[in-house]
């Protein structure tokens, strides 16, 4: 009788199986839309940084170079006064990887309509306020 209990086997059902895989799937589809929403506001926020640093950069810029107001700043000369190796200061363009273009002495920067566009849903006109269009 010993040798009886010993052998035998034990194991999952199919339904407790399935009760698992059920309930991971469920935490699964809560979870992911908070995570891509998460996502996508931390990239309207670097987005966001980076227009600071664009203004900051076109001040200085102007500063060092006589400009006065309205005169437009060319990308390669607003970059050249950002962190030298950032992504920002390769490219220029955005986290999404749209251009930031030339801009203007004294005139903040805007968003990239592409950008505003693709971020709307988590990042209203309040959240881009200065930068927004």
């Amino acid at each position: 009788m010993l040798n009886k209990l010993n052998k035998r086997q034990g194991g999952f059902t199919l339904v407790e199986i399935m009760i698992v895989v059920a309930i991971i799937a469920l935490l699964a589809a809560i979870a992911v839309p908070g995570f891509l929403r998460a996502r996508k506001r931390s990239q309207a926020s670097r987005i966001l940084n980076d227009l600071r640093m664009i203004d900051a950069a076109v001040d200085q810029y102007a500063i060092e170079t006589n400009r006065s107001t309205g005169n437009v700043v060319g990308i390669q000369d607003w970059t050249n006064y950002l962190k030298k190796g950032s992504s920002l200061y390769l490219s220029g363009n955005s986290i999404l990887g749209h251009a930031y273009g030339a801009q203007t002495v004294d005139t903040i920067p805007q968003v990239p309509s592409a950008d505003y566009t693709a971020l709307s849903d988590v990042a209203g006109t309040g959240f881009w306020s200065p930068y927004g269009p």
